[in-house]
């Protein structure tokens, strides 16, 4: 460790209390990106970004018109021969409800023991924060520069999966070059294992609807002689899945890659056994491909899901009524190699082999993105190695993520450039759900890693 990066480390422990008041007033934005009575919010975060980055020095800062909500651009090249680091990041959040749930306001952020609650103090913008708070703690010890060259593009779509991005991106190729993006919109296994995420999967989303009678009918005088939607589609989401839990879609698996030996070794390494997802869950036993580890049918292998279900009456009380139409959201996870659209196609095929003629169906394409895999052997991965086992003391552990981040495979394809992925969210912070939270101890070593990271991307 040079004696630059240990007063940067220093200045990042003594300033935990300030870096923590910069968060909370972050979070307080209530910058939901899907609720179009949340625009204002939207700008305000996105300005409250830019005035972060104007005031550590970084030049060009633009909130950037997309076409949908702004992006935040802007770019300090003052390490002449140094690499130059894409920061990406997302000022957006996912929507709060149930709020009745949340123990404290969501958009009040309340320190409780250890934590930080508060909509988006996890997802993203507490790992935002622990970028520029890194950003901080360097400038100010190296006199008011960097040791890279850093380039910036803070979006506020990603909780809608980024619709205006890849024109953006396209449309400023030359402004947002860099020799890779460091993407920390992930998370740690634990607060013990540091984390390096290098696949993630793609998606693809769906909105299934099955109609039958021209109207909601009287059960008990057309029961028995009008096939209820509410059950077809039941049925034809039965289907989907056999006993062991694989998909049943034609030509599902045809593009999917065997996971190797040495993978496989990989994913036996990484702590998440059977009572790990048991305990993370709260569910009586796990599911799915029983020759798979668990985090490999996470990571490695495609899944479709249904993630909500509606038809008939679902008031209080009781109505006895035969439904006219019954509705699911569907979700495919999708590992490298797998077509979206060739996934599509699977779909619509088993519906119009399997669909009962006794009702109609409608399939609504929401769009989706392929998977992607970065090089681990790449300069930006082994900087941020070395970081993180410098300041946790242990080795990183390499992880295919289950989730998806289309901004990634965007990078490879629009601007052939690799991501670095990581973050310092853990898997009990209750991302997308009430009662979000941020590990604070966590949070704040994490904050020092990024600062050991920049001083070792100079030297690669």
């Amino acid at each position: 460790m040079t004696h630059l990066e240990q007063r940067a480390r220093e200045y990042a422990r003594q300033n935990q209390e300030r870096f923590l008041d910069q968060l909370k007033e972050f979070v307080s934005i209530a910058s939901v990106s899907t609720d179009p009575e949340a625009r204002s919010e939207m700008v305000r975060a996105a300005e409250w970004v830019a005035a972060r980055l104007r005031a550590l020095g970084v030049n060009q800062v633009e909130v950037a018109p997309t076409g949908g909500h702004p992006a935040v651009v802007g770019e300090w090249l003052g390490a002449p021969g140094q690499p130059t680091i894409l920061i990406y990041g997302h000022y957006d959040v996912q929507p709060v409800d149930p709020l009745e749930l949340w123990q404290s306001p969501p958009f009040t952020p309340e320190v409780r023991g250890e934590n930080l609650y508060g909509r988006g103090a996890s997802d993203m913008k507490g790992q935002v924060m622990a970028v520029l708070s890194a950003l901080e703690a360097v400038r100010v010890t190296t006199g008011g520069t960097f040791p890279v060259n850093l380039k910036f593009l803070i979006e506020g779509e990603e909780e809608i999966g980024s619709p205006s991005l890849p024109k953006f991106i396209t449309q400023n190729r030359q402004r947002l070059q860099a020799d890779f993006c460091l993407n920390p919109d992930s998370g740690m296994l634990g607060a013990q294992y540091p984390t390096i995420t290098y696949g993630l999967r793609g998606i693809i989303t769906f909105e299934l609807r099955v109609s039958g009678p021209k109207s909601d009918l009287h059960s008990g005088i057309y029961g028995g002689v009008v096939h209820n939607p509410a059950v077809a589609l039941a049925e034809l989401i039965a289907g989907m899945h056999d006993a062991s839990g694989r998909v049943t879609l034609p030509g599902f698996y045809d593009d999917v890659l065997p996971i190797t030996a040495a993978e496989h070794a990989d994913f036996a390494r990484l702590p998440l056994d059977d009572a790990y997802y048991l305990e993370q869950t709260g569910v009586p036993a796990l599911w799915g491909e029983p020759e798979y580890l668990p985090d490999e049918r996470v990571g490695a292998r495609p899944t479709l899901e249904v993630n909500g279900l509606l038809s008939g009456f679902t008031g209080a009380g009781f109505k006895t009524v035969l439904p006219a139409q019954a509705m699911a959201k569907l979700s495919c996870r999708l590992v490298p190699k797998q077509d979206p659209a060739k996934i599509a196609a699977g779909l619509r095929q088993y519906l119009e082999q399997n669909a009962p003629r006794t009702v109609r169906w409608e399939l609504v394409e929401f769009g989706g993105s392929p998977a992607s895999i970065s090089d681990v052997n790449q300069p930006g991965v082994k900087a941020l190695q070395k970081a993180l086992e410098s300041v946790w003391g242990v080795q990183p552990f390499f992880k295919r993520e289950g989730g998806s981040v289309p901004v990634v495979t965007q990078m490879q394809t629009l601007l052939g450039m690799e991501s670095v992925i990581t973050g310092f969210g853990l898997p009990d912070d209750n991302l997308h759900a009430p009662n979000e939270k941020l590990h604070l101890p966590t949070w704040y070593r994490g904050i020092e890693a990024m600062v050991a990271f920049l001083f070792n991307a100079a030297e690669n």
